[in-house]
């Protein structure tokens, strides 16, 4: 074959393998971000995944997109995460239901919680505190418990859907202290909190940030604590732990994730940008008054607390007793 043949052909070889190279050397990001948050808008999961996405549009150069995909316990919106493309536009806000519980709870999650995923940055976690509407005849979480007993499966409690915190927390509970409620699962806390407030339900355990507001004007009744202290926003509302009841905590933590197969480039600017942002004070103010405590981790430091919460959640399922959906 003559040289310029032969140039000429190396040249159209190069050419068919430029597409898949000039991908992977593409700028990053080339179009706006999507967050996933696996559950309805106006729930705590979203607030926090809309102040990050506000600040982000300044550090990125595009705005980021919060789109809300809710269903199956969080799991319709991780799936949907695990099978986008892996190029760093879409990424999940994940917990401890969508990236732990759910594998050990539902038949078929449709993804794998660790081997799926690149963990981004870890965020803190939700506290979570027992509430009743304000016509339940109980005041404290004792009172709470006698009134079970009395009329074992009666009362009702709402739960952001099965595994997710309020879910198992409660169920942990009524395993420690003996009694019988019927769980009402919800597809978030905004579905949930309305119906609280309406009367349609007895009981939540709620992450602090979906009630806390409205705790403060009275729509619900704080009943305790699940946590091992008092927050500074609900200073005269007890713990379990003060309350008499012991071993029930149980703190629900949150975290961004992307695709594994997302490129090692991508994941570390993601992960920068990301953490960068919850360091900002107004950031860390505006999420903290939300009643979530913030404990931010970078990826090297979240893959062991990972591991660990995944073992102390499935601890928890077994202690409660809590079965397998089909």
């Amino acid at each position: 074959m003559l040289p310029t043949r032969r140039a000429a052909l190396g040249l159209f070889l190069a050419g068919l393998a430029l597409p898949a190279g000039a991908l992977a050397q593409a700028p990053f990001p080339s179009q706006p971000v999507k967050i996933i948050v696996p559950y309805p808008a106006g729930g705590p999961t979203d607030a926090i995944a809309r102040i990050l996405a506000r600040e982000l549009a300044g550090t990125l150069g595009q705005s980021p997109v919060v789109e809300n995909l809710a269903g199956a316990s969080g799991a319709l919106g991780t799936r949907a995460v695990a099978r986008a493309a892996p190029d760093g536009h879409t990424i999940v806000f994940g917990n401890n239901q969508t990236h732990g519980n759910n594998q050990f709870l539902l038949r078929e999650p449709g993804y794998d919680p660790v081997k799926d995923f690149a963990p981004l940055a870890g965020v803190g976690a939700f506290e979570h505190v027992y509430v009743a509407r304000n016509d339940l005849p109980a005041k404290g979480m004792r009172d709470l418990v006698d009134l079970a007993k009395r009329e074992p499966g009666k009362l009702n409690y709402g739960s952001t859907g099965i595994g997710s915190g309020s879910h198992l927390s409660t169920e942990l509970l009524m395993a420690r202290v003996g009694i019988a409620m019927q769980q009402v699962p919800f597809r978030g806390a905004a579905p949930m909190v309305q119906e609280l407030i309406a009367g349609r339900i007895d009981v939540s355990n709620s992450t602090l940030p979906s009630v806390l507001a409205l705790i403060q004007a009275g729509q619900v009744r704080a009943l305790g604590l699940a946590s091992p202290q008092r927050n500074p926003g609900l200073p005269d509302v007890p713990t379990l732990r003060e309350q008499g009841i012991a071993n029930a905590d149980a703190d629900s933590w949150a975290a961004f994730f992307a695709p594994v197969a997302t490129p090692q480039p991508v994941l570390d600017r993601l992960s920068r940008e990301i953490i960068a942002v919850l360091e900002k004070p107004a950031v860390k103010e505006a999420i903290t008054k939300l009643g979530f405590t913030m404990n931010v981790r970078d990826p090297a430091a979240f893959r062991p607390y990972h591991a660990q919460e995944i073992r102390t959640w499935e601890e928890i399922i077994r202690a409660a007793g809590v079965k397998v959906e089909g």
